[in-house]
């Protein structure tokens, strides 16, 4: 049974197809190659036409906004998911595409878009936001720390997601830190702190598992 909010979903969408708006008023002042890609030292590395950035980019991510809250919403993939977890995979796709395009029409447009103050910062917003949620999520197939021991246990997956939530949490607050850091490791040290708290409540699981799985 499919629980789709459709007024959210078309709002939603809109909101990430926004950027169409913005690029054809600023159609004339865009130069036809624009940045859509940078580099681990804050350059741009990737450059596409203004057709496709202004037009095929936000289209691609609102089909993957409907694609998100479709299979999200699906209670026979993801079981009865916490509402708020709901709530909060209607606004993901489209921060995203405003951030993107908003990043890529600045420096198309010669504004000074600190890449190294941006990347850790909004890293670890991320963090955060995602940390707070790890908490609500209920167990299922889509949402959430997926592995085999949360997914055959449910006092496996609350544990481990109450951690992962706590670490989430402390790795965002680290990364944003970051921005003081010298250019040269300002990428680094925020991806670091991104894979050690991706892994940890992997590893957390695993110890649970063999701790508690005799009882």
């Amino acid at each position: 049974m499919m629980k789709i909010n459709k007024l959210k979903l078309i709002i939603s969408t809109i909101v990430v197809l926004l950027p169409i708006l913005f690029g054809l008023i600023l159609w004339d002042k865009l130069p036809e190659q624009v940045p859509t890609h940078w580099g681990a030292d804050g350059n741009p590395d990737g450059w596409s036409s203004k057709a496709v950035a202004v037009f095929v980019l936000p289209c691609v991510l609102a089909v993957l906004n409907c694609v998100t809250v479709t299979v999200t919403s699906n209670k026979q993939i993801s079981g009865d998911q916490s509402p708020k977890v709901m709530g909060i995979t209607y606004w993901l796709v489209p921060a995203v595409s405003l951030f993107a395009n908003g990043m890529t029409y600045a420096y198309a447009l010669g504004r000074e878009v600190d890449i190294m103050f941006i990347l850790p910062a909004s890293l670890g917003l991320m963090l955060i936001v995602v940390g707070n949620y790890l908490p609500k999520c209920r167990q299922s197939r889509t949402v959430g720390i997926r592995i085999k021991w949360t997914l055959e246990d449910e006092e496996n997956w609350n544990a481990t997601h109450r951690f992962g939530g706590k670490v989430w949490v402390s790795a965002g607050i680290l990364s944003i830190t970051c921005v003081f850091l010298p250019d040269f490791l300002i990428f680094w040290v925020p991806f670091a702190i991104t894979m050690i708290a991706a892994t940890a409540p992997i590893v957390y699981s695993y110890v649970y598992y063999r701790k508690y799985r005799n009882k």
